[in-house]
């Protein structure tokens, strides 16, 4: 049964209880790593642990019921993007989805992609990659940009293929207007590629409302899901456009006969799944999905934000404390970052981690990435740790 509701105070108790049961972390330990590696729901431990004990006690006897999983996480996926199940692939990871497009892509020697300058490393090595093949990466600066979608598009010209983006950008947290994103390279013929690891599972995605073209999301992030698994979505209008380069038994369209010698491609997206598939991967996804689907995503959204605008509140009370992570209504997702400009960022860091506060170190500041679940009074505990780890590194270093 699904949490959704458009009533906030009917919900909220509900949406609590459920996060409770799911989310055992240890006693003391305030986890605010979601944009990094997230911990597991209650439930995706259970599945991983029940198919491990299937594997050593009968093996793969039951390996149709596996496929009927690996279907089942597929329409869950489908449902996740408004897309069709058709339209989707498990990779490894984002990297490897953003292969797929940028060597199967129909690249004219001086093409370019646009990327903004600051992006994770998984979206802009890939591209520039391509200059062996005549194709430029421009990377475009939006620090500072009041309307980064515009800034995007100047950067643009004629000779600009293809736009990719994330979702929300890893260090700073800067939101991107995905919907204007895809109208716009719309309007110009240019594909829409987004990096989605950075919201898919804390925001809604909708591939079709977003004119999305091509989209990649490890799990093991805000999905909640583990390592070694990535949702691919490519627009059906694309698919057969995609020159491929990974071959192998599970991506042709008869995929049940060994001995046929003849092949075509699959005519959907699994033709971009070369080899045997990742089943314990696929059930611990398709456990967490059912997490984020039971709640909702609408639910979702907005406790993320809650968590951030909490973080916003109560970081900007703190002396020395700036926000690196912008605060505009529409540009923040679940990262916020921030930094204290009198204190050393890794003496921060490293003061954080030993009071138990999990984060990251990213942008010169620090990370800190609640999910819908994180209890406000663990960000509230998160921000006095802070203020102590600030004192106790000025105090050392006063003392040198």
């Amino acid at each position: 049964m699904s949490l959704e509701d458009p009533d906030k105070s009917a919900t909220s108790v509900e949406v609590d209880a459920l996060a409770a049961s799911e989310f055992s972390l240890a006693e003391g330990l305030v986890y605010l790593n979601h944009a990094a590696v997230a911990p597991w729901p209650q439930r995706t431990a259970h599945a991983v642990a029940a198919f491990a004990r299937e594997n050593a006690d009968v093996g793969a006897r039951h390996y149709p019921r596996w496929l009927q999983k690996e279907q089942e996480l597929r329409s869950q996926a489908a449902k996740l993007l408004n897309a069709s199940g058709e339209d989707i692939a498990f990779i490894k990871n984002t990297s490897e989805g953003l292969s797929i497009v940028a060597y199967g892509f129909p690249w004219r020697s001086g093409d370019n992609v646009v990327v903004p300058r600051d992006e994770f490393p998984s979206n802009r090595i890939v591209w520039q990659s391509l200059a062996a093949r005549g194709v430029e990466t421009r990377e475009v600066d939006l620090s500072g940009a009041q309307d980064p979608e515009a800034v995007l598009v100047a950067g643009m010209d004629r000779r600009t293929r293809l736009l990719a983006v994330s979702s929300v950008q890893f260090a700073t947290g800067l939101r991107m207007d995905l919907a204007r994103l895809g109208e716009m390279c719309r309007a110009r013929d240019v594909a829409f590629c987004v990096d989605a690891i950075q919201g898919l599972g804390a925001l809604p995605h909708d591939v079709t409302a977003m004119n999305i073209d091509f989209l990649a999301a490890d799990a093991h992030k805000w999905l909640l899901g583990p390592e070694g698994i990535a949702l691919f979505y490519c627009r059906p209008e694309w698919r057969d456009q995609l020159a491929m380069y990974e071959f192998g038994w599970h991506m042709v369209e008869d995929i049940s006969d060994f001995e046929r010698r003849d092949w075509v491609p699959a005519k959907s997206a699994r033709r971009f799944e070369p080899g045997s598939p990742n089943m314990i991967g696929i059930h611990a996804l398709s456990a967490s999905l059912s997490l984020l689907t039971q709640i909702g995503m609408q639910i979702i959204e907005r406790r993320v934000l809650e968590r951030s605008q909490h973080l916003f509140d109560r970081l900007d009370a703190l002396p020395l404390i700036e926000l690196i992570t912008p605060t505009a209504r529409g540009r923040y997702g679940g990262i916020v970052t921030f930094r204290a400009p009198q204190v050393d960022a890794g003496a921060l860091f490293a003061a954080l981690q030993a009071r138990d506060v999990v984060c990251a170190q990213r942008a010169g500041g620090i990370r800190f990435s609640p999910h819908f679940y994180t209890p406000l009074s663990a960000l509230d505990e998160a921000v006095d740790r802070t203020r102590d780890a600030i004192r106790a590194v000025q105090a050392k270093t006063a003392t040198r």
